[in-house]
């Protein structure tokens, strides 16, 4: 009974320093000069309360995804004329296996957490996202916007895609593994980072990405 206790005091305690240092983290910005300009290219991110993606248009400033993205990787090819792409980077156990919040258990969130299994990138075609409280939009100027889709471009894999939840999105191989360390929003983060917004320096948590916006 003594020895249950400790370890289950010992996990507590593990959990808590992992929260706060994603606090702490999320809180020291990268790119503190950074200031959105009054025109460039609009691009989103999007937060459904564990997740977060990044919206792009599908074609602006000389940057396409035709060959990459093919209409015949949807369901319903049709719905590859949407105005937008979401990119999410994540666990591919995960989210093959939880199209909804009931899918998702301890033992699936546990095995992503330690880099059980391979990572892909879940995309989407949608609308112009509406902007609200987990919807952020953020303006880049067109060297920002060029580097942030070359980020997210080098983090495909080779392989065949597989069918999305529906008919507007698809599953693509991604390079990388996931962990406590590198989680999808930690993505998100660097890849905002790497197209020179200003963001925290390590992003675990969805509100650690959406504070900045």
């Amino acid at each position: 009974m003594r020895w249950t206790m400790r370890t289950l005091l010992g996990l507590g305690a593990m959990v808590l320093c992992y929260v706060a240092a994603g606090l702490v983290g999320s809180a020291i910005p990268a790119n503190d000069e950074w200031v959105p300009p009054a025109r460039g290219v609009t691009v989103y991110v999007a937060d459904n309360g564990i997740h977060t993606d990044l919206v792009l248009p599908v074609s602006a400033e000389g940057v396409a995804w035709d060959d990459l993205l093919r209409p015949e990787h949807l369901a319903d090819p049709r719905r590859a004329a949407a105005s937008h792409i979401a990119f999410g980077w994540g666990d591919r156990d995960f989210y093959l296996n939880t199209p909804t919040w009931w899918d998702v258990s301890p033992i699936r969130v546990g095995k992503a957490l330690v880099g059980a299994s391979a990572t892909v990138m879940h995309v989407s075609r949608i609308a112009a996202p509406r902007v609200g409280p987990n919807v952020k939009a953020v303006v880049l100027r067109p060297d920002e916007y060029r580097r942030l889709a070359a980020f997210i471009r080098a983090n495909f894999g080779e392989g065949a895609p597989a069918r999305g939840y529906g008919g507007s999105d698809a599953f693509y191989v991604a390079q990388g593994g996931y962990s406590a360390i590198r989680t999808c929003n930690a993505w998100t983060g660097k890849a905002l980072r790497a197209a020179g917004v200003r963001v925290g320096k390590w992003t675990p948590f969805p509100s650690g990405v959406m504070q900045w916006f």
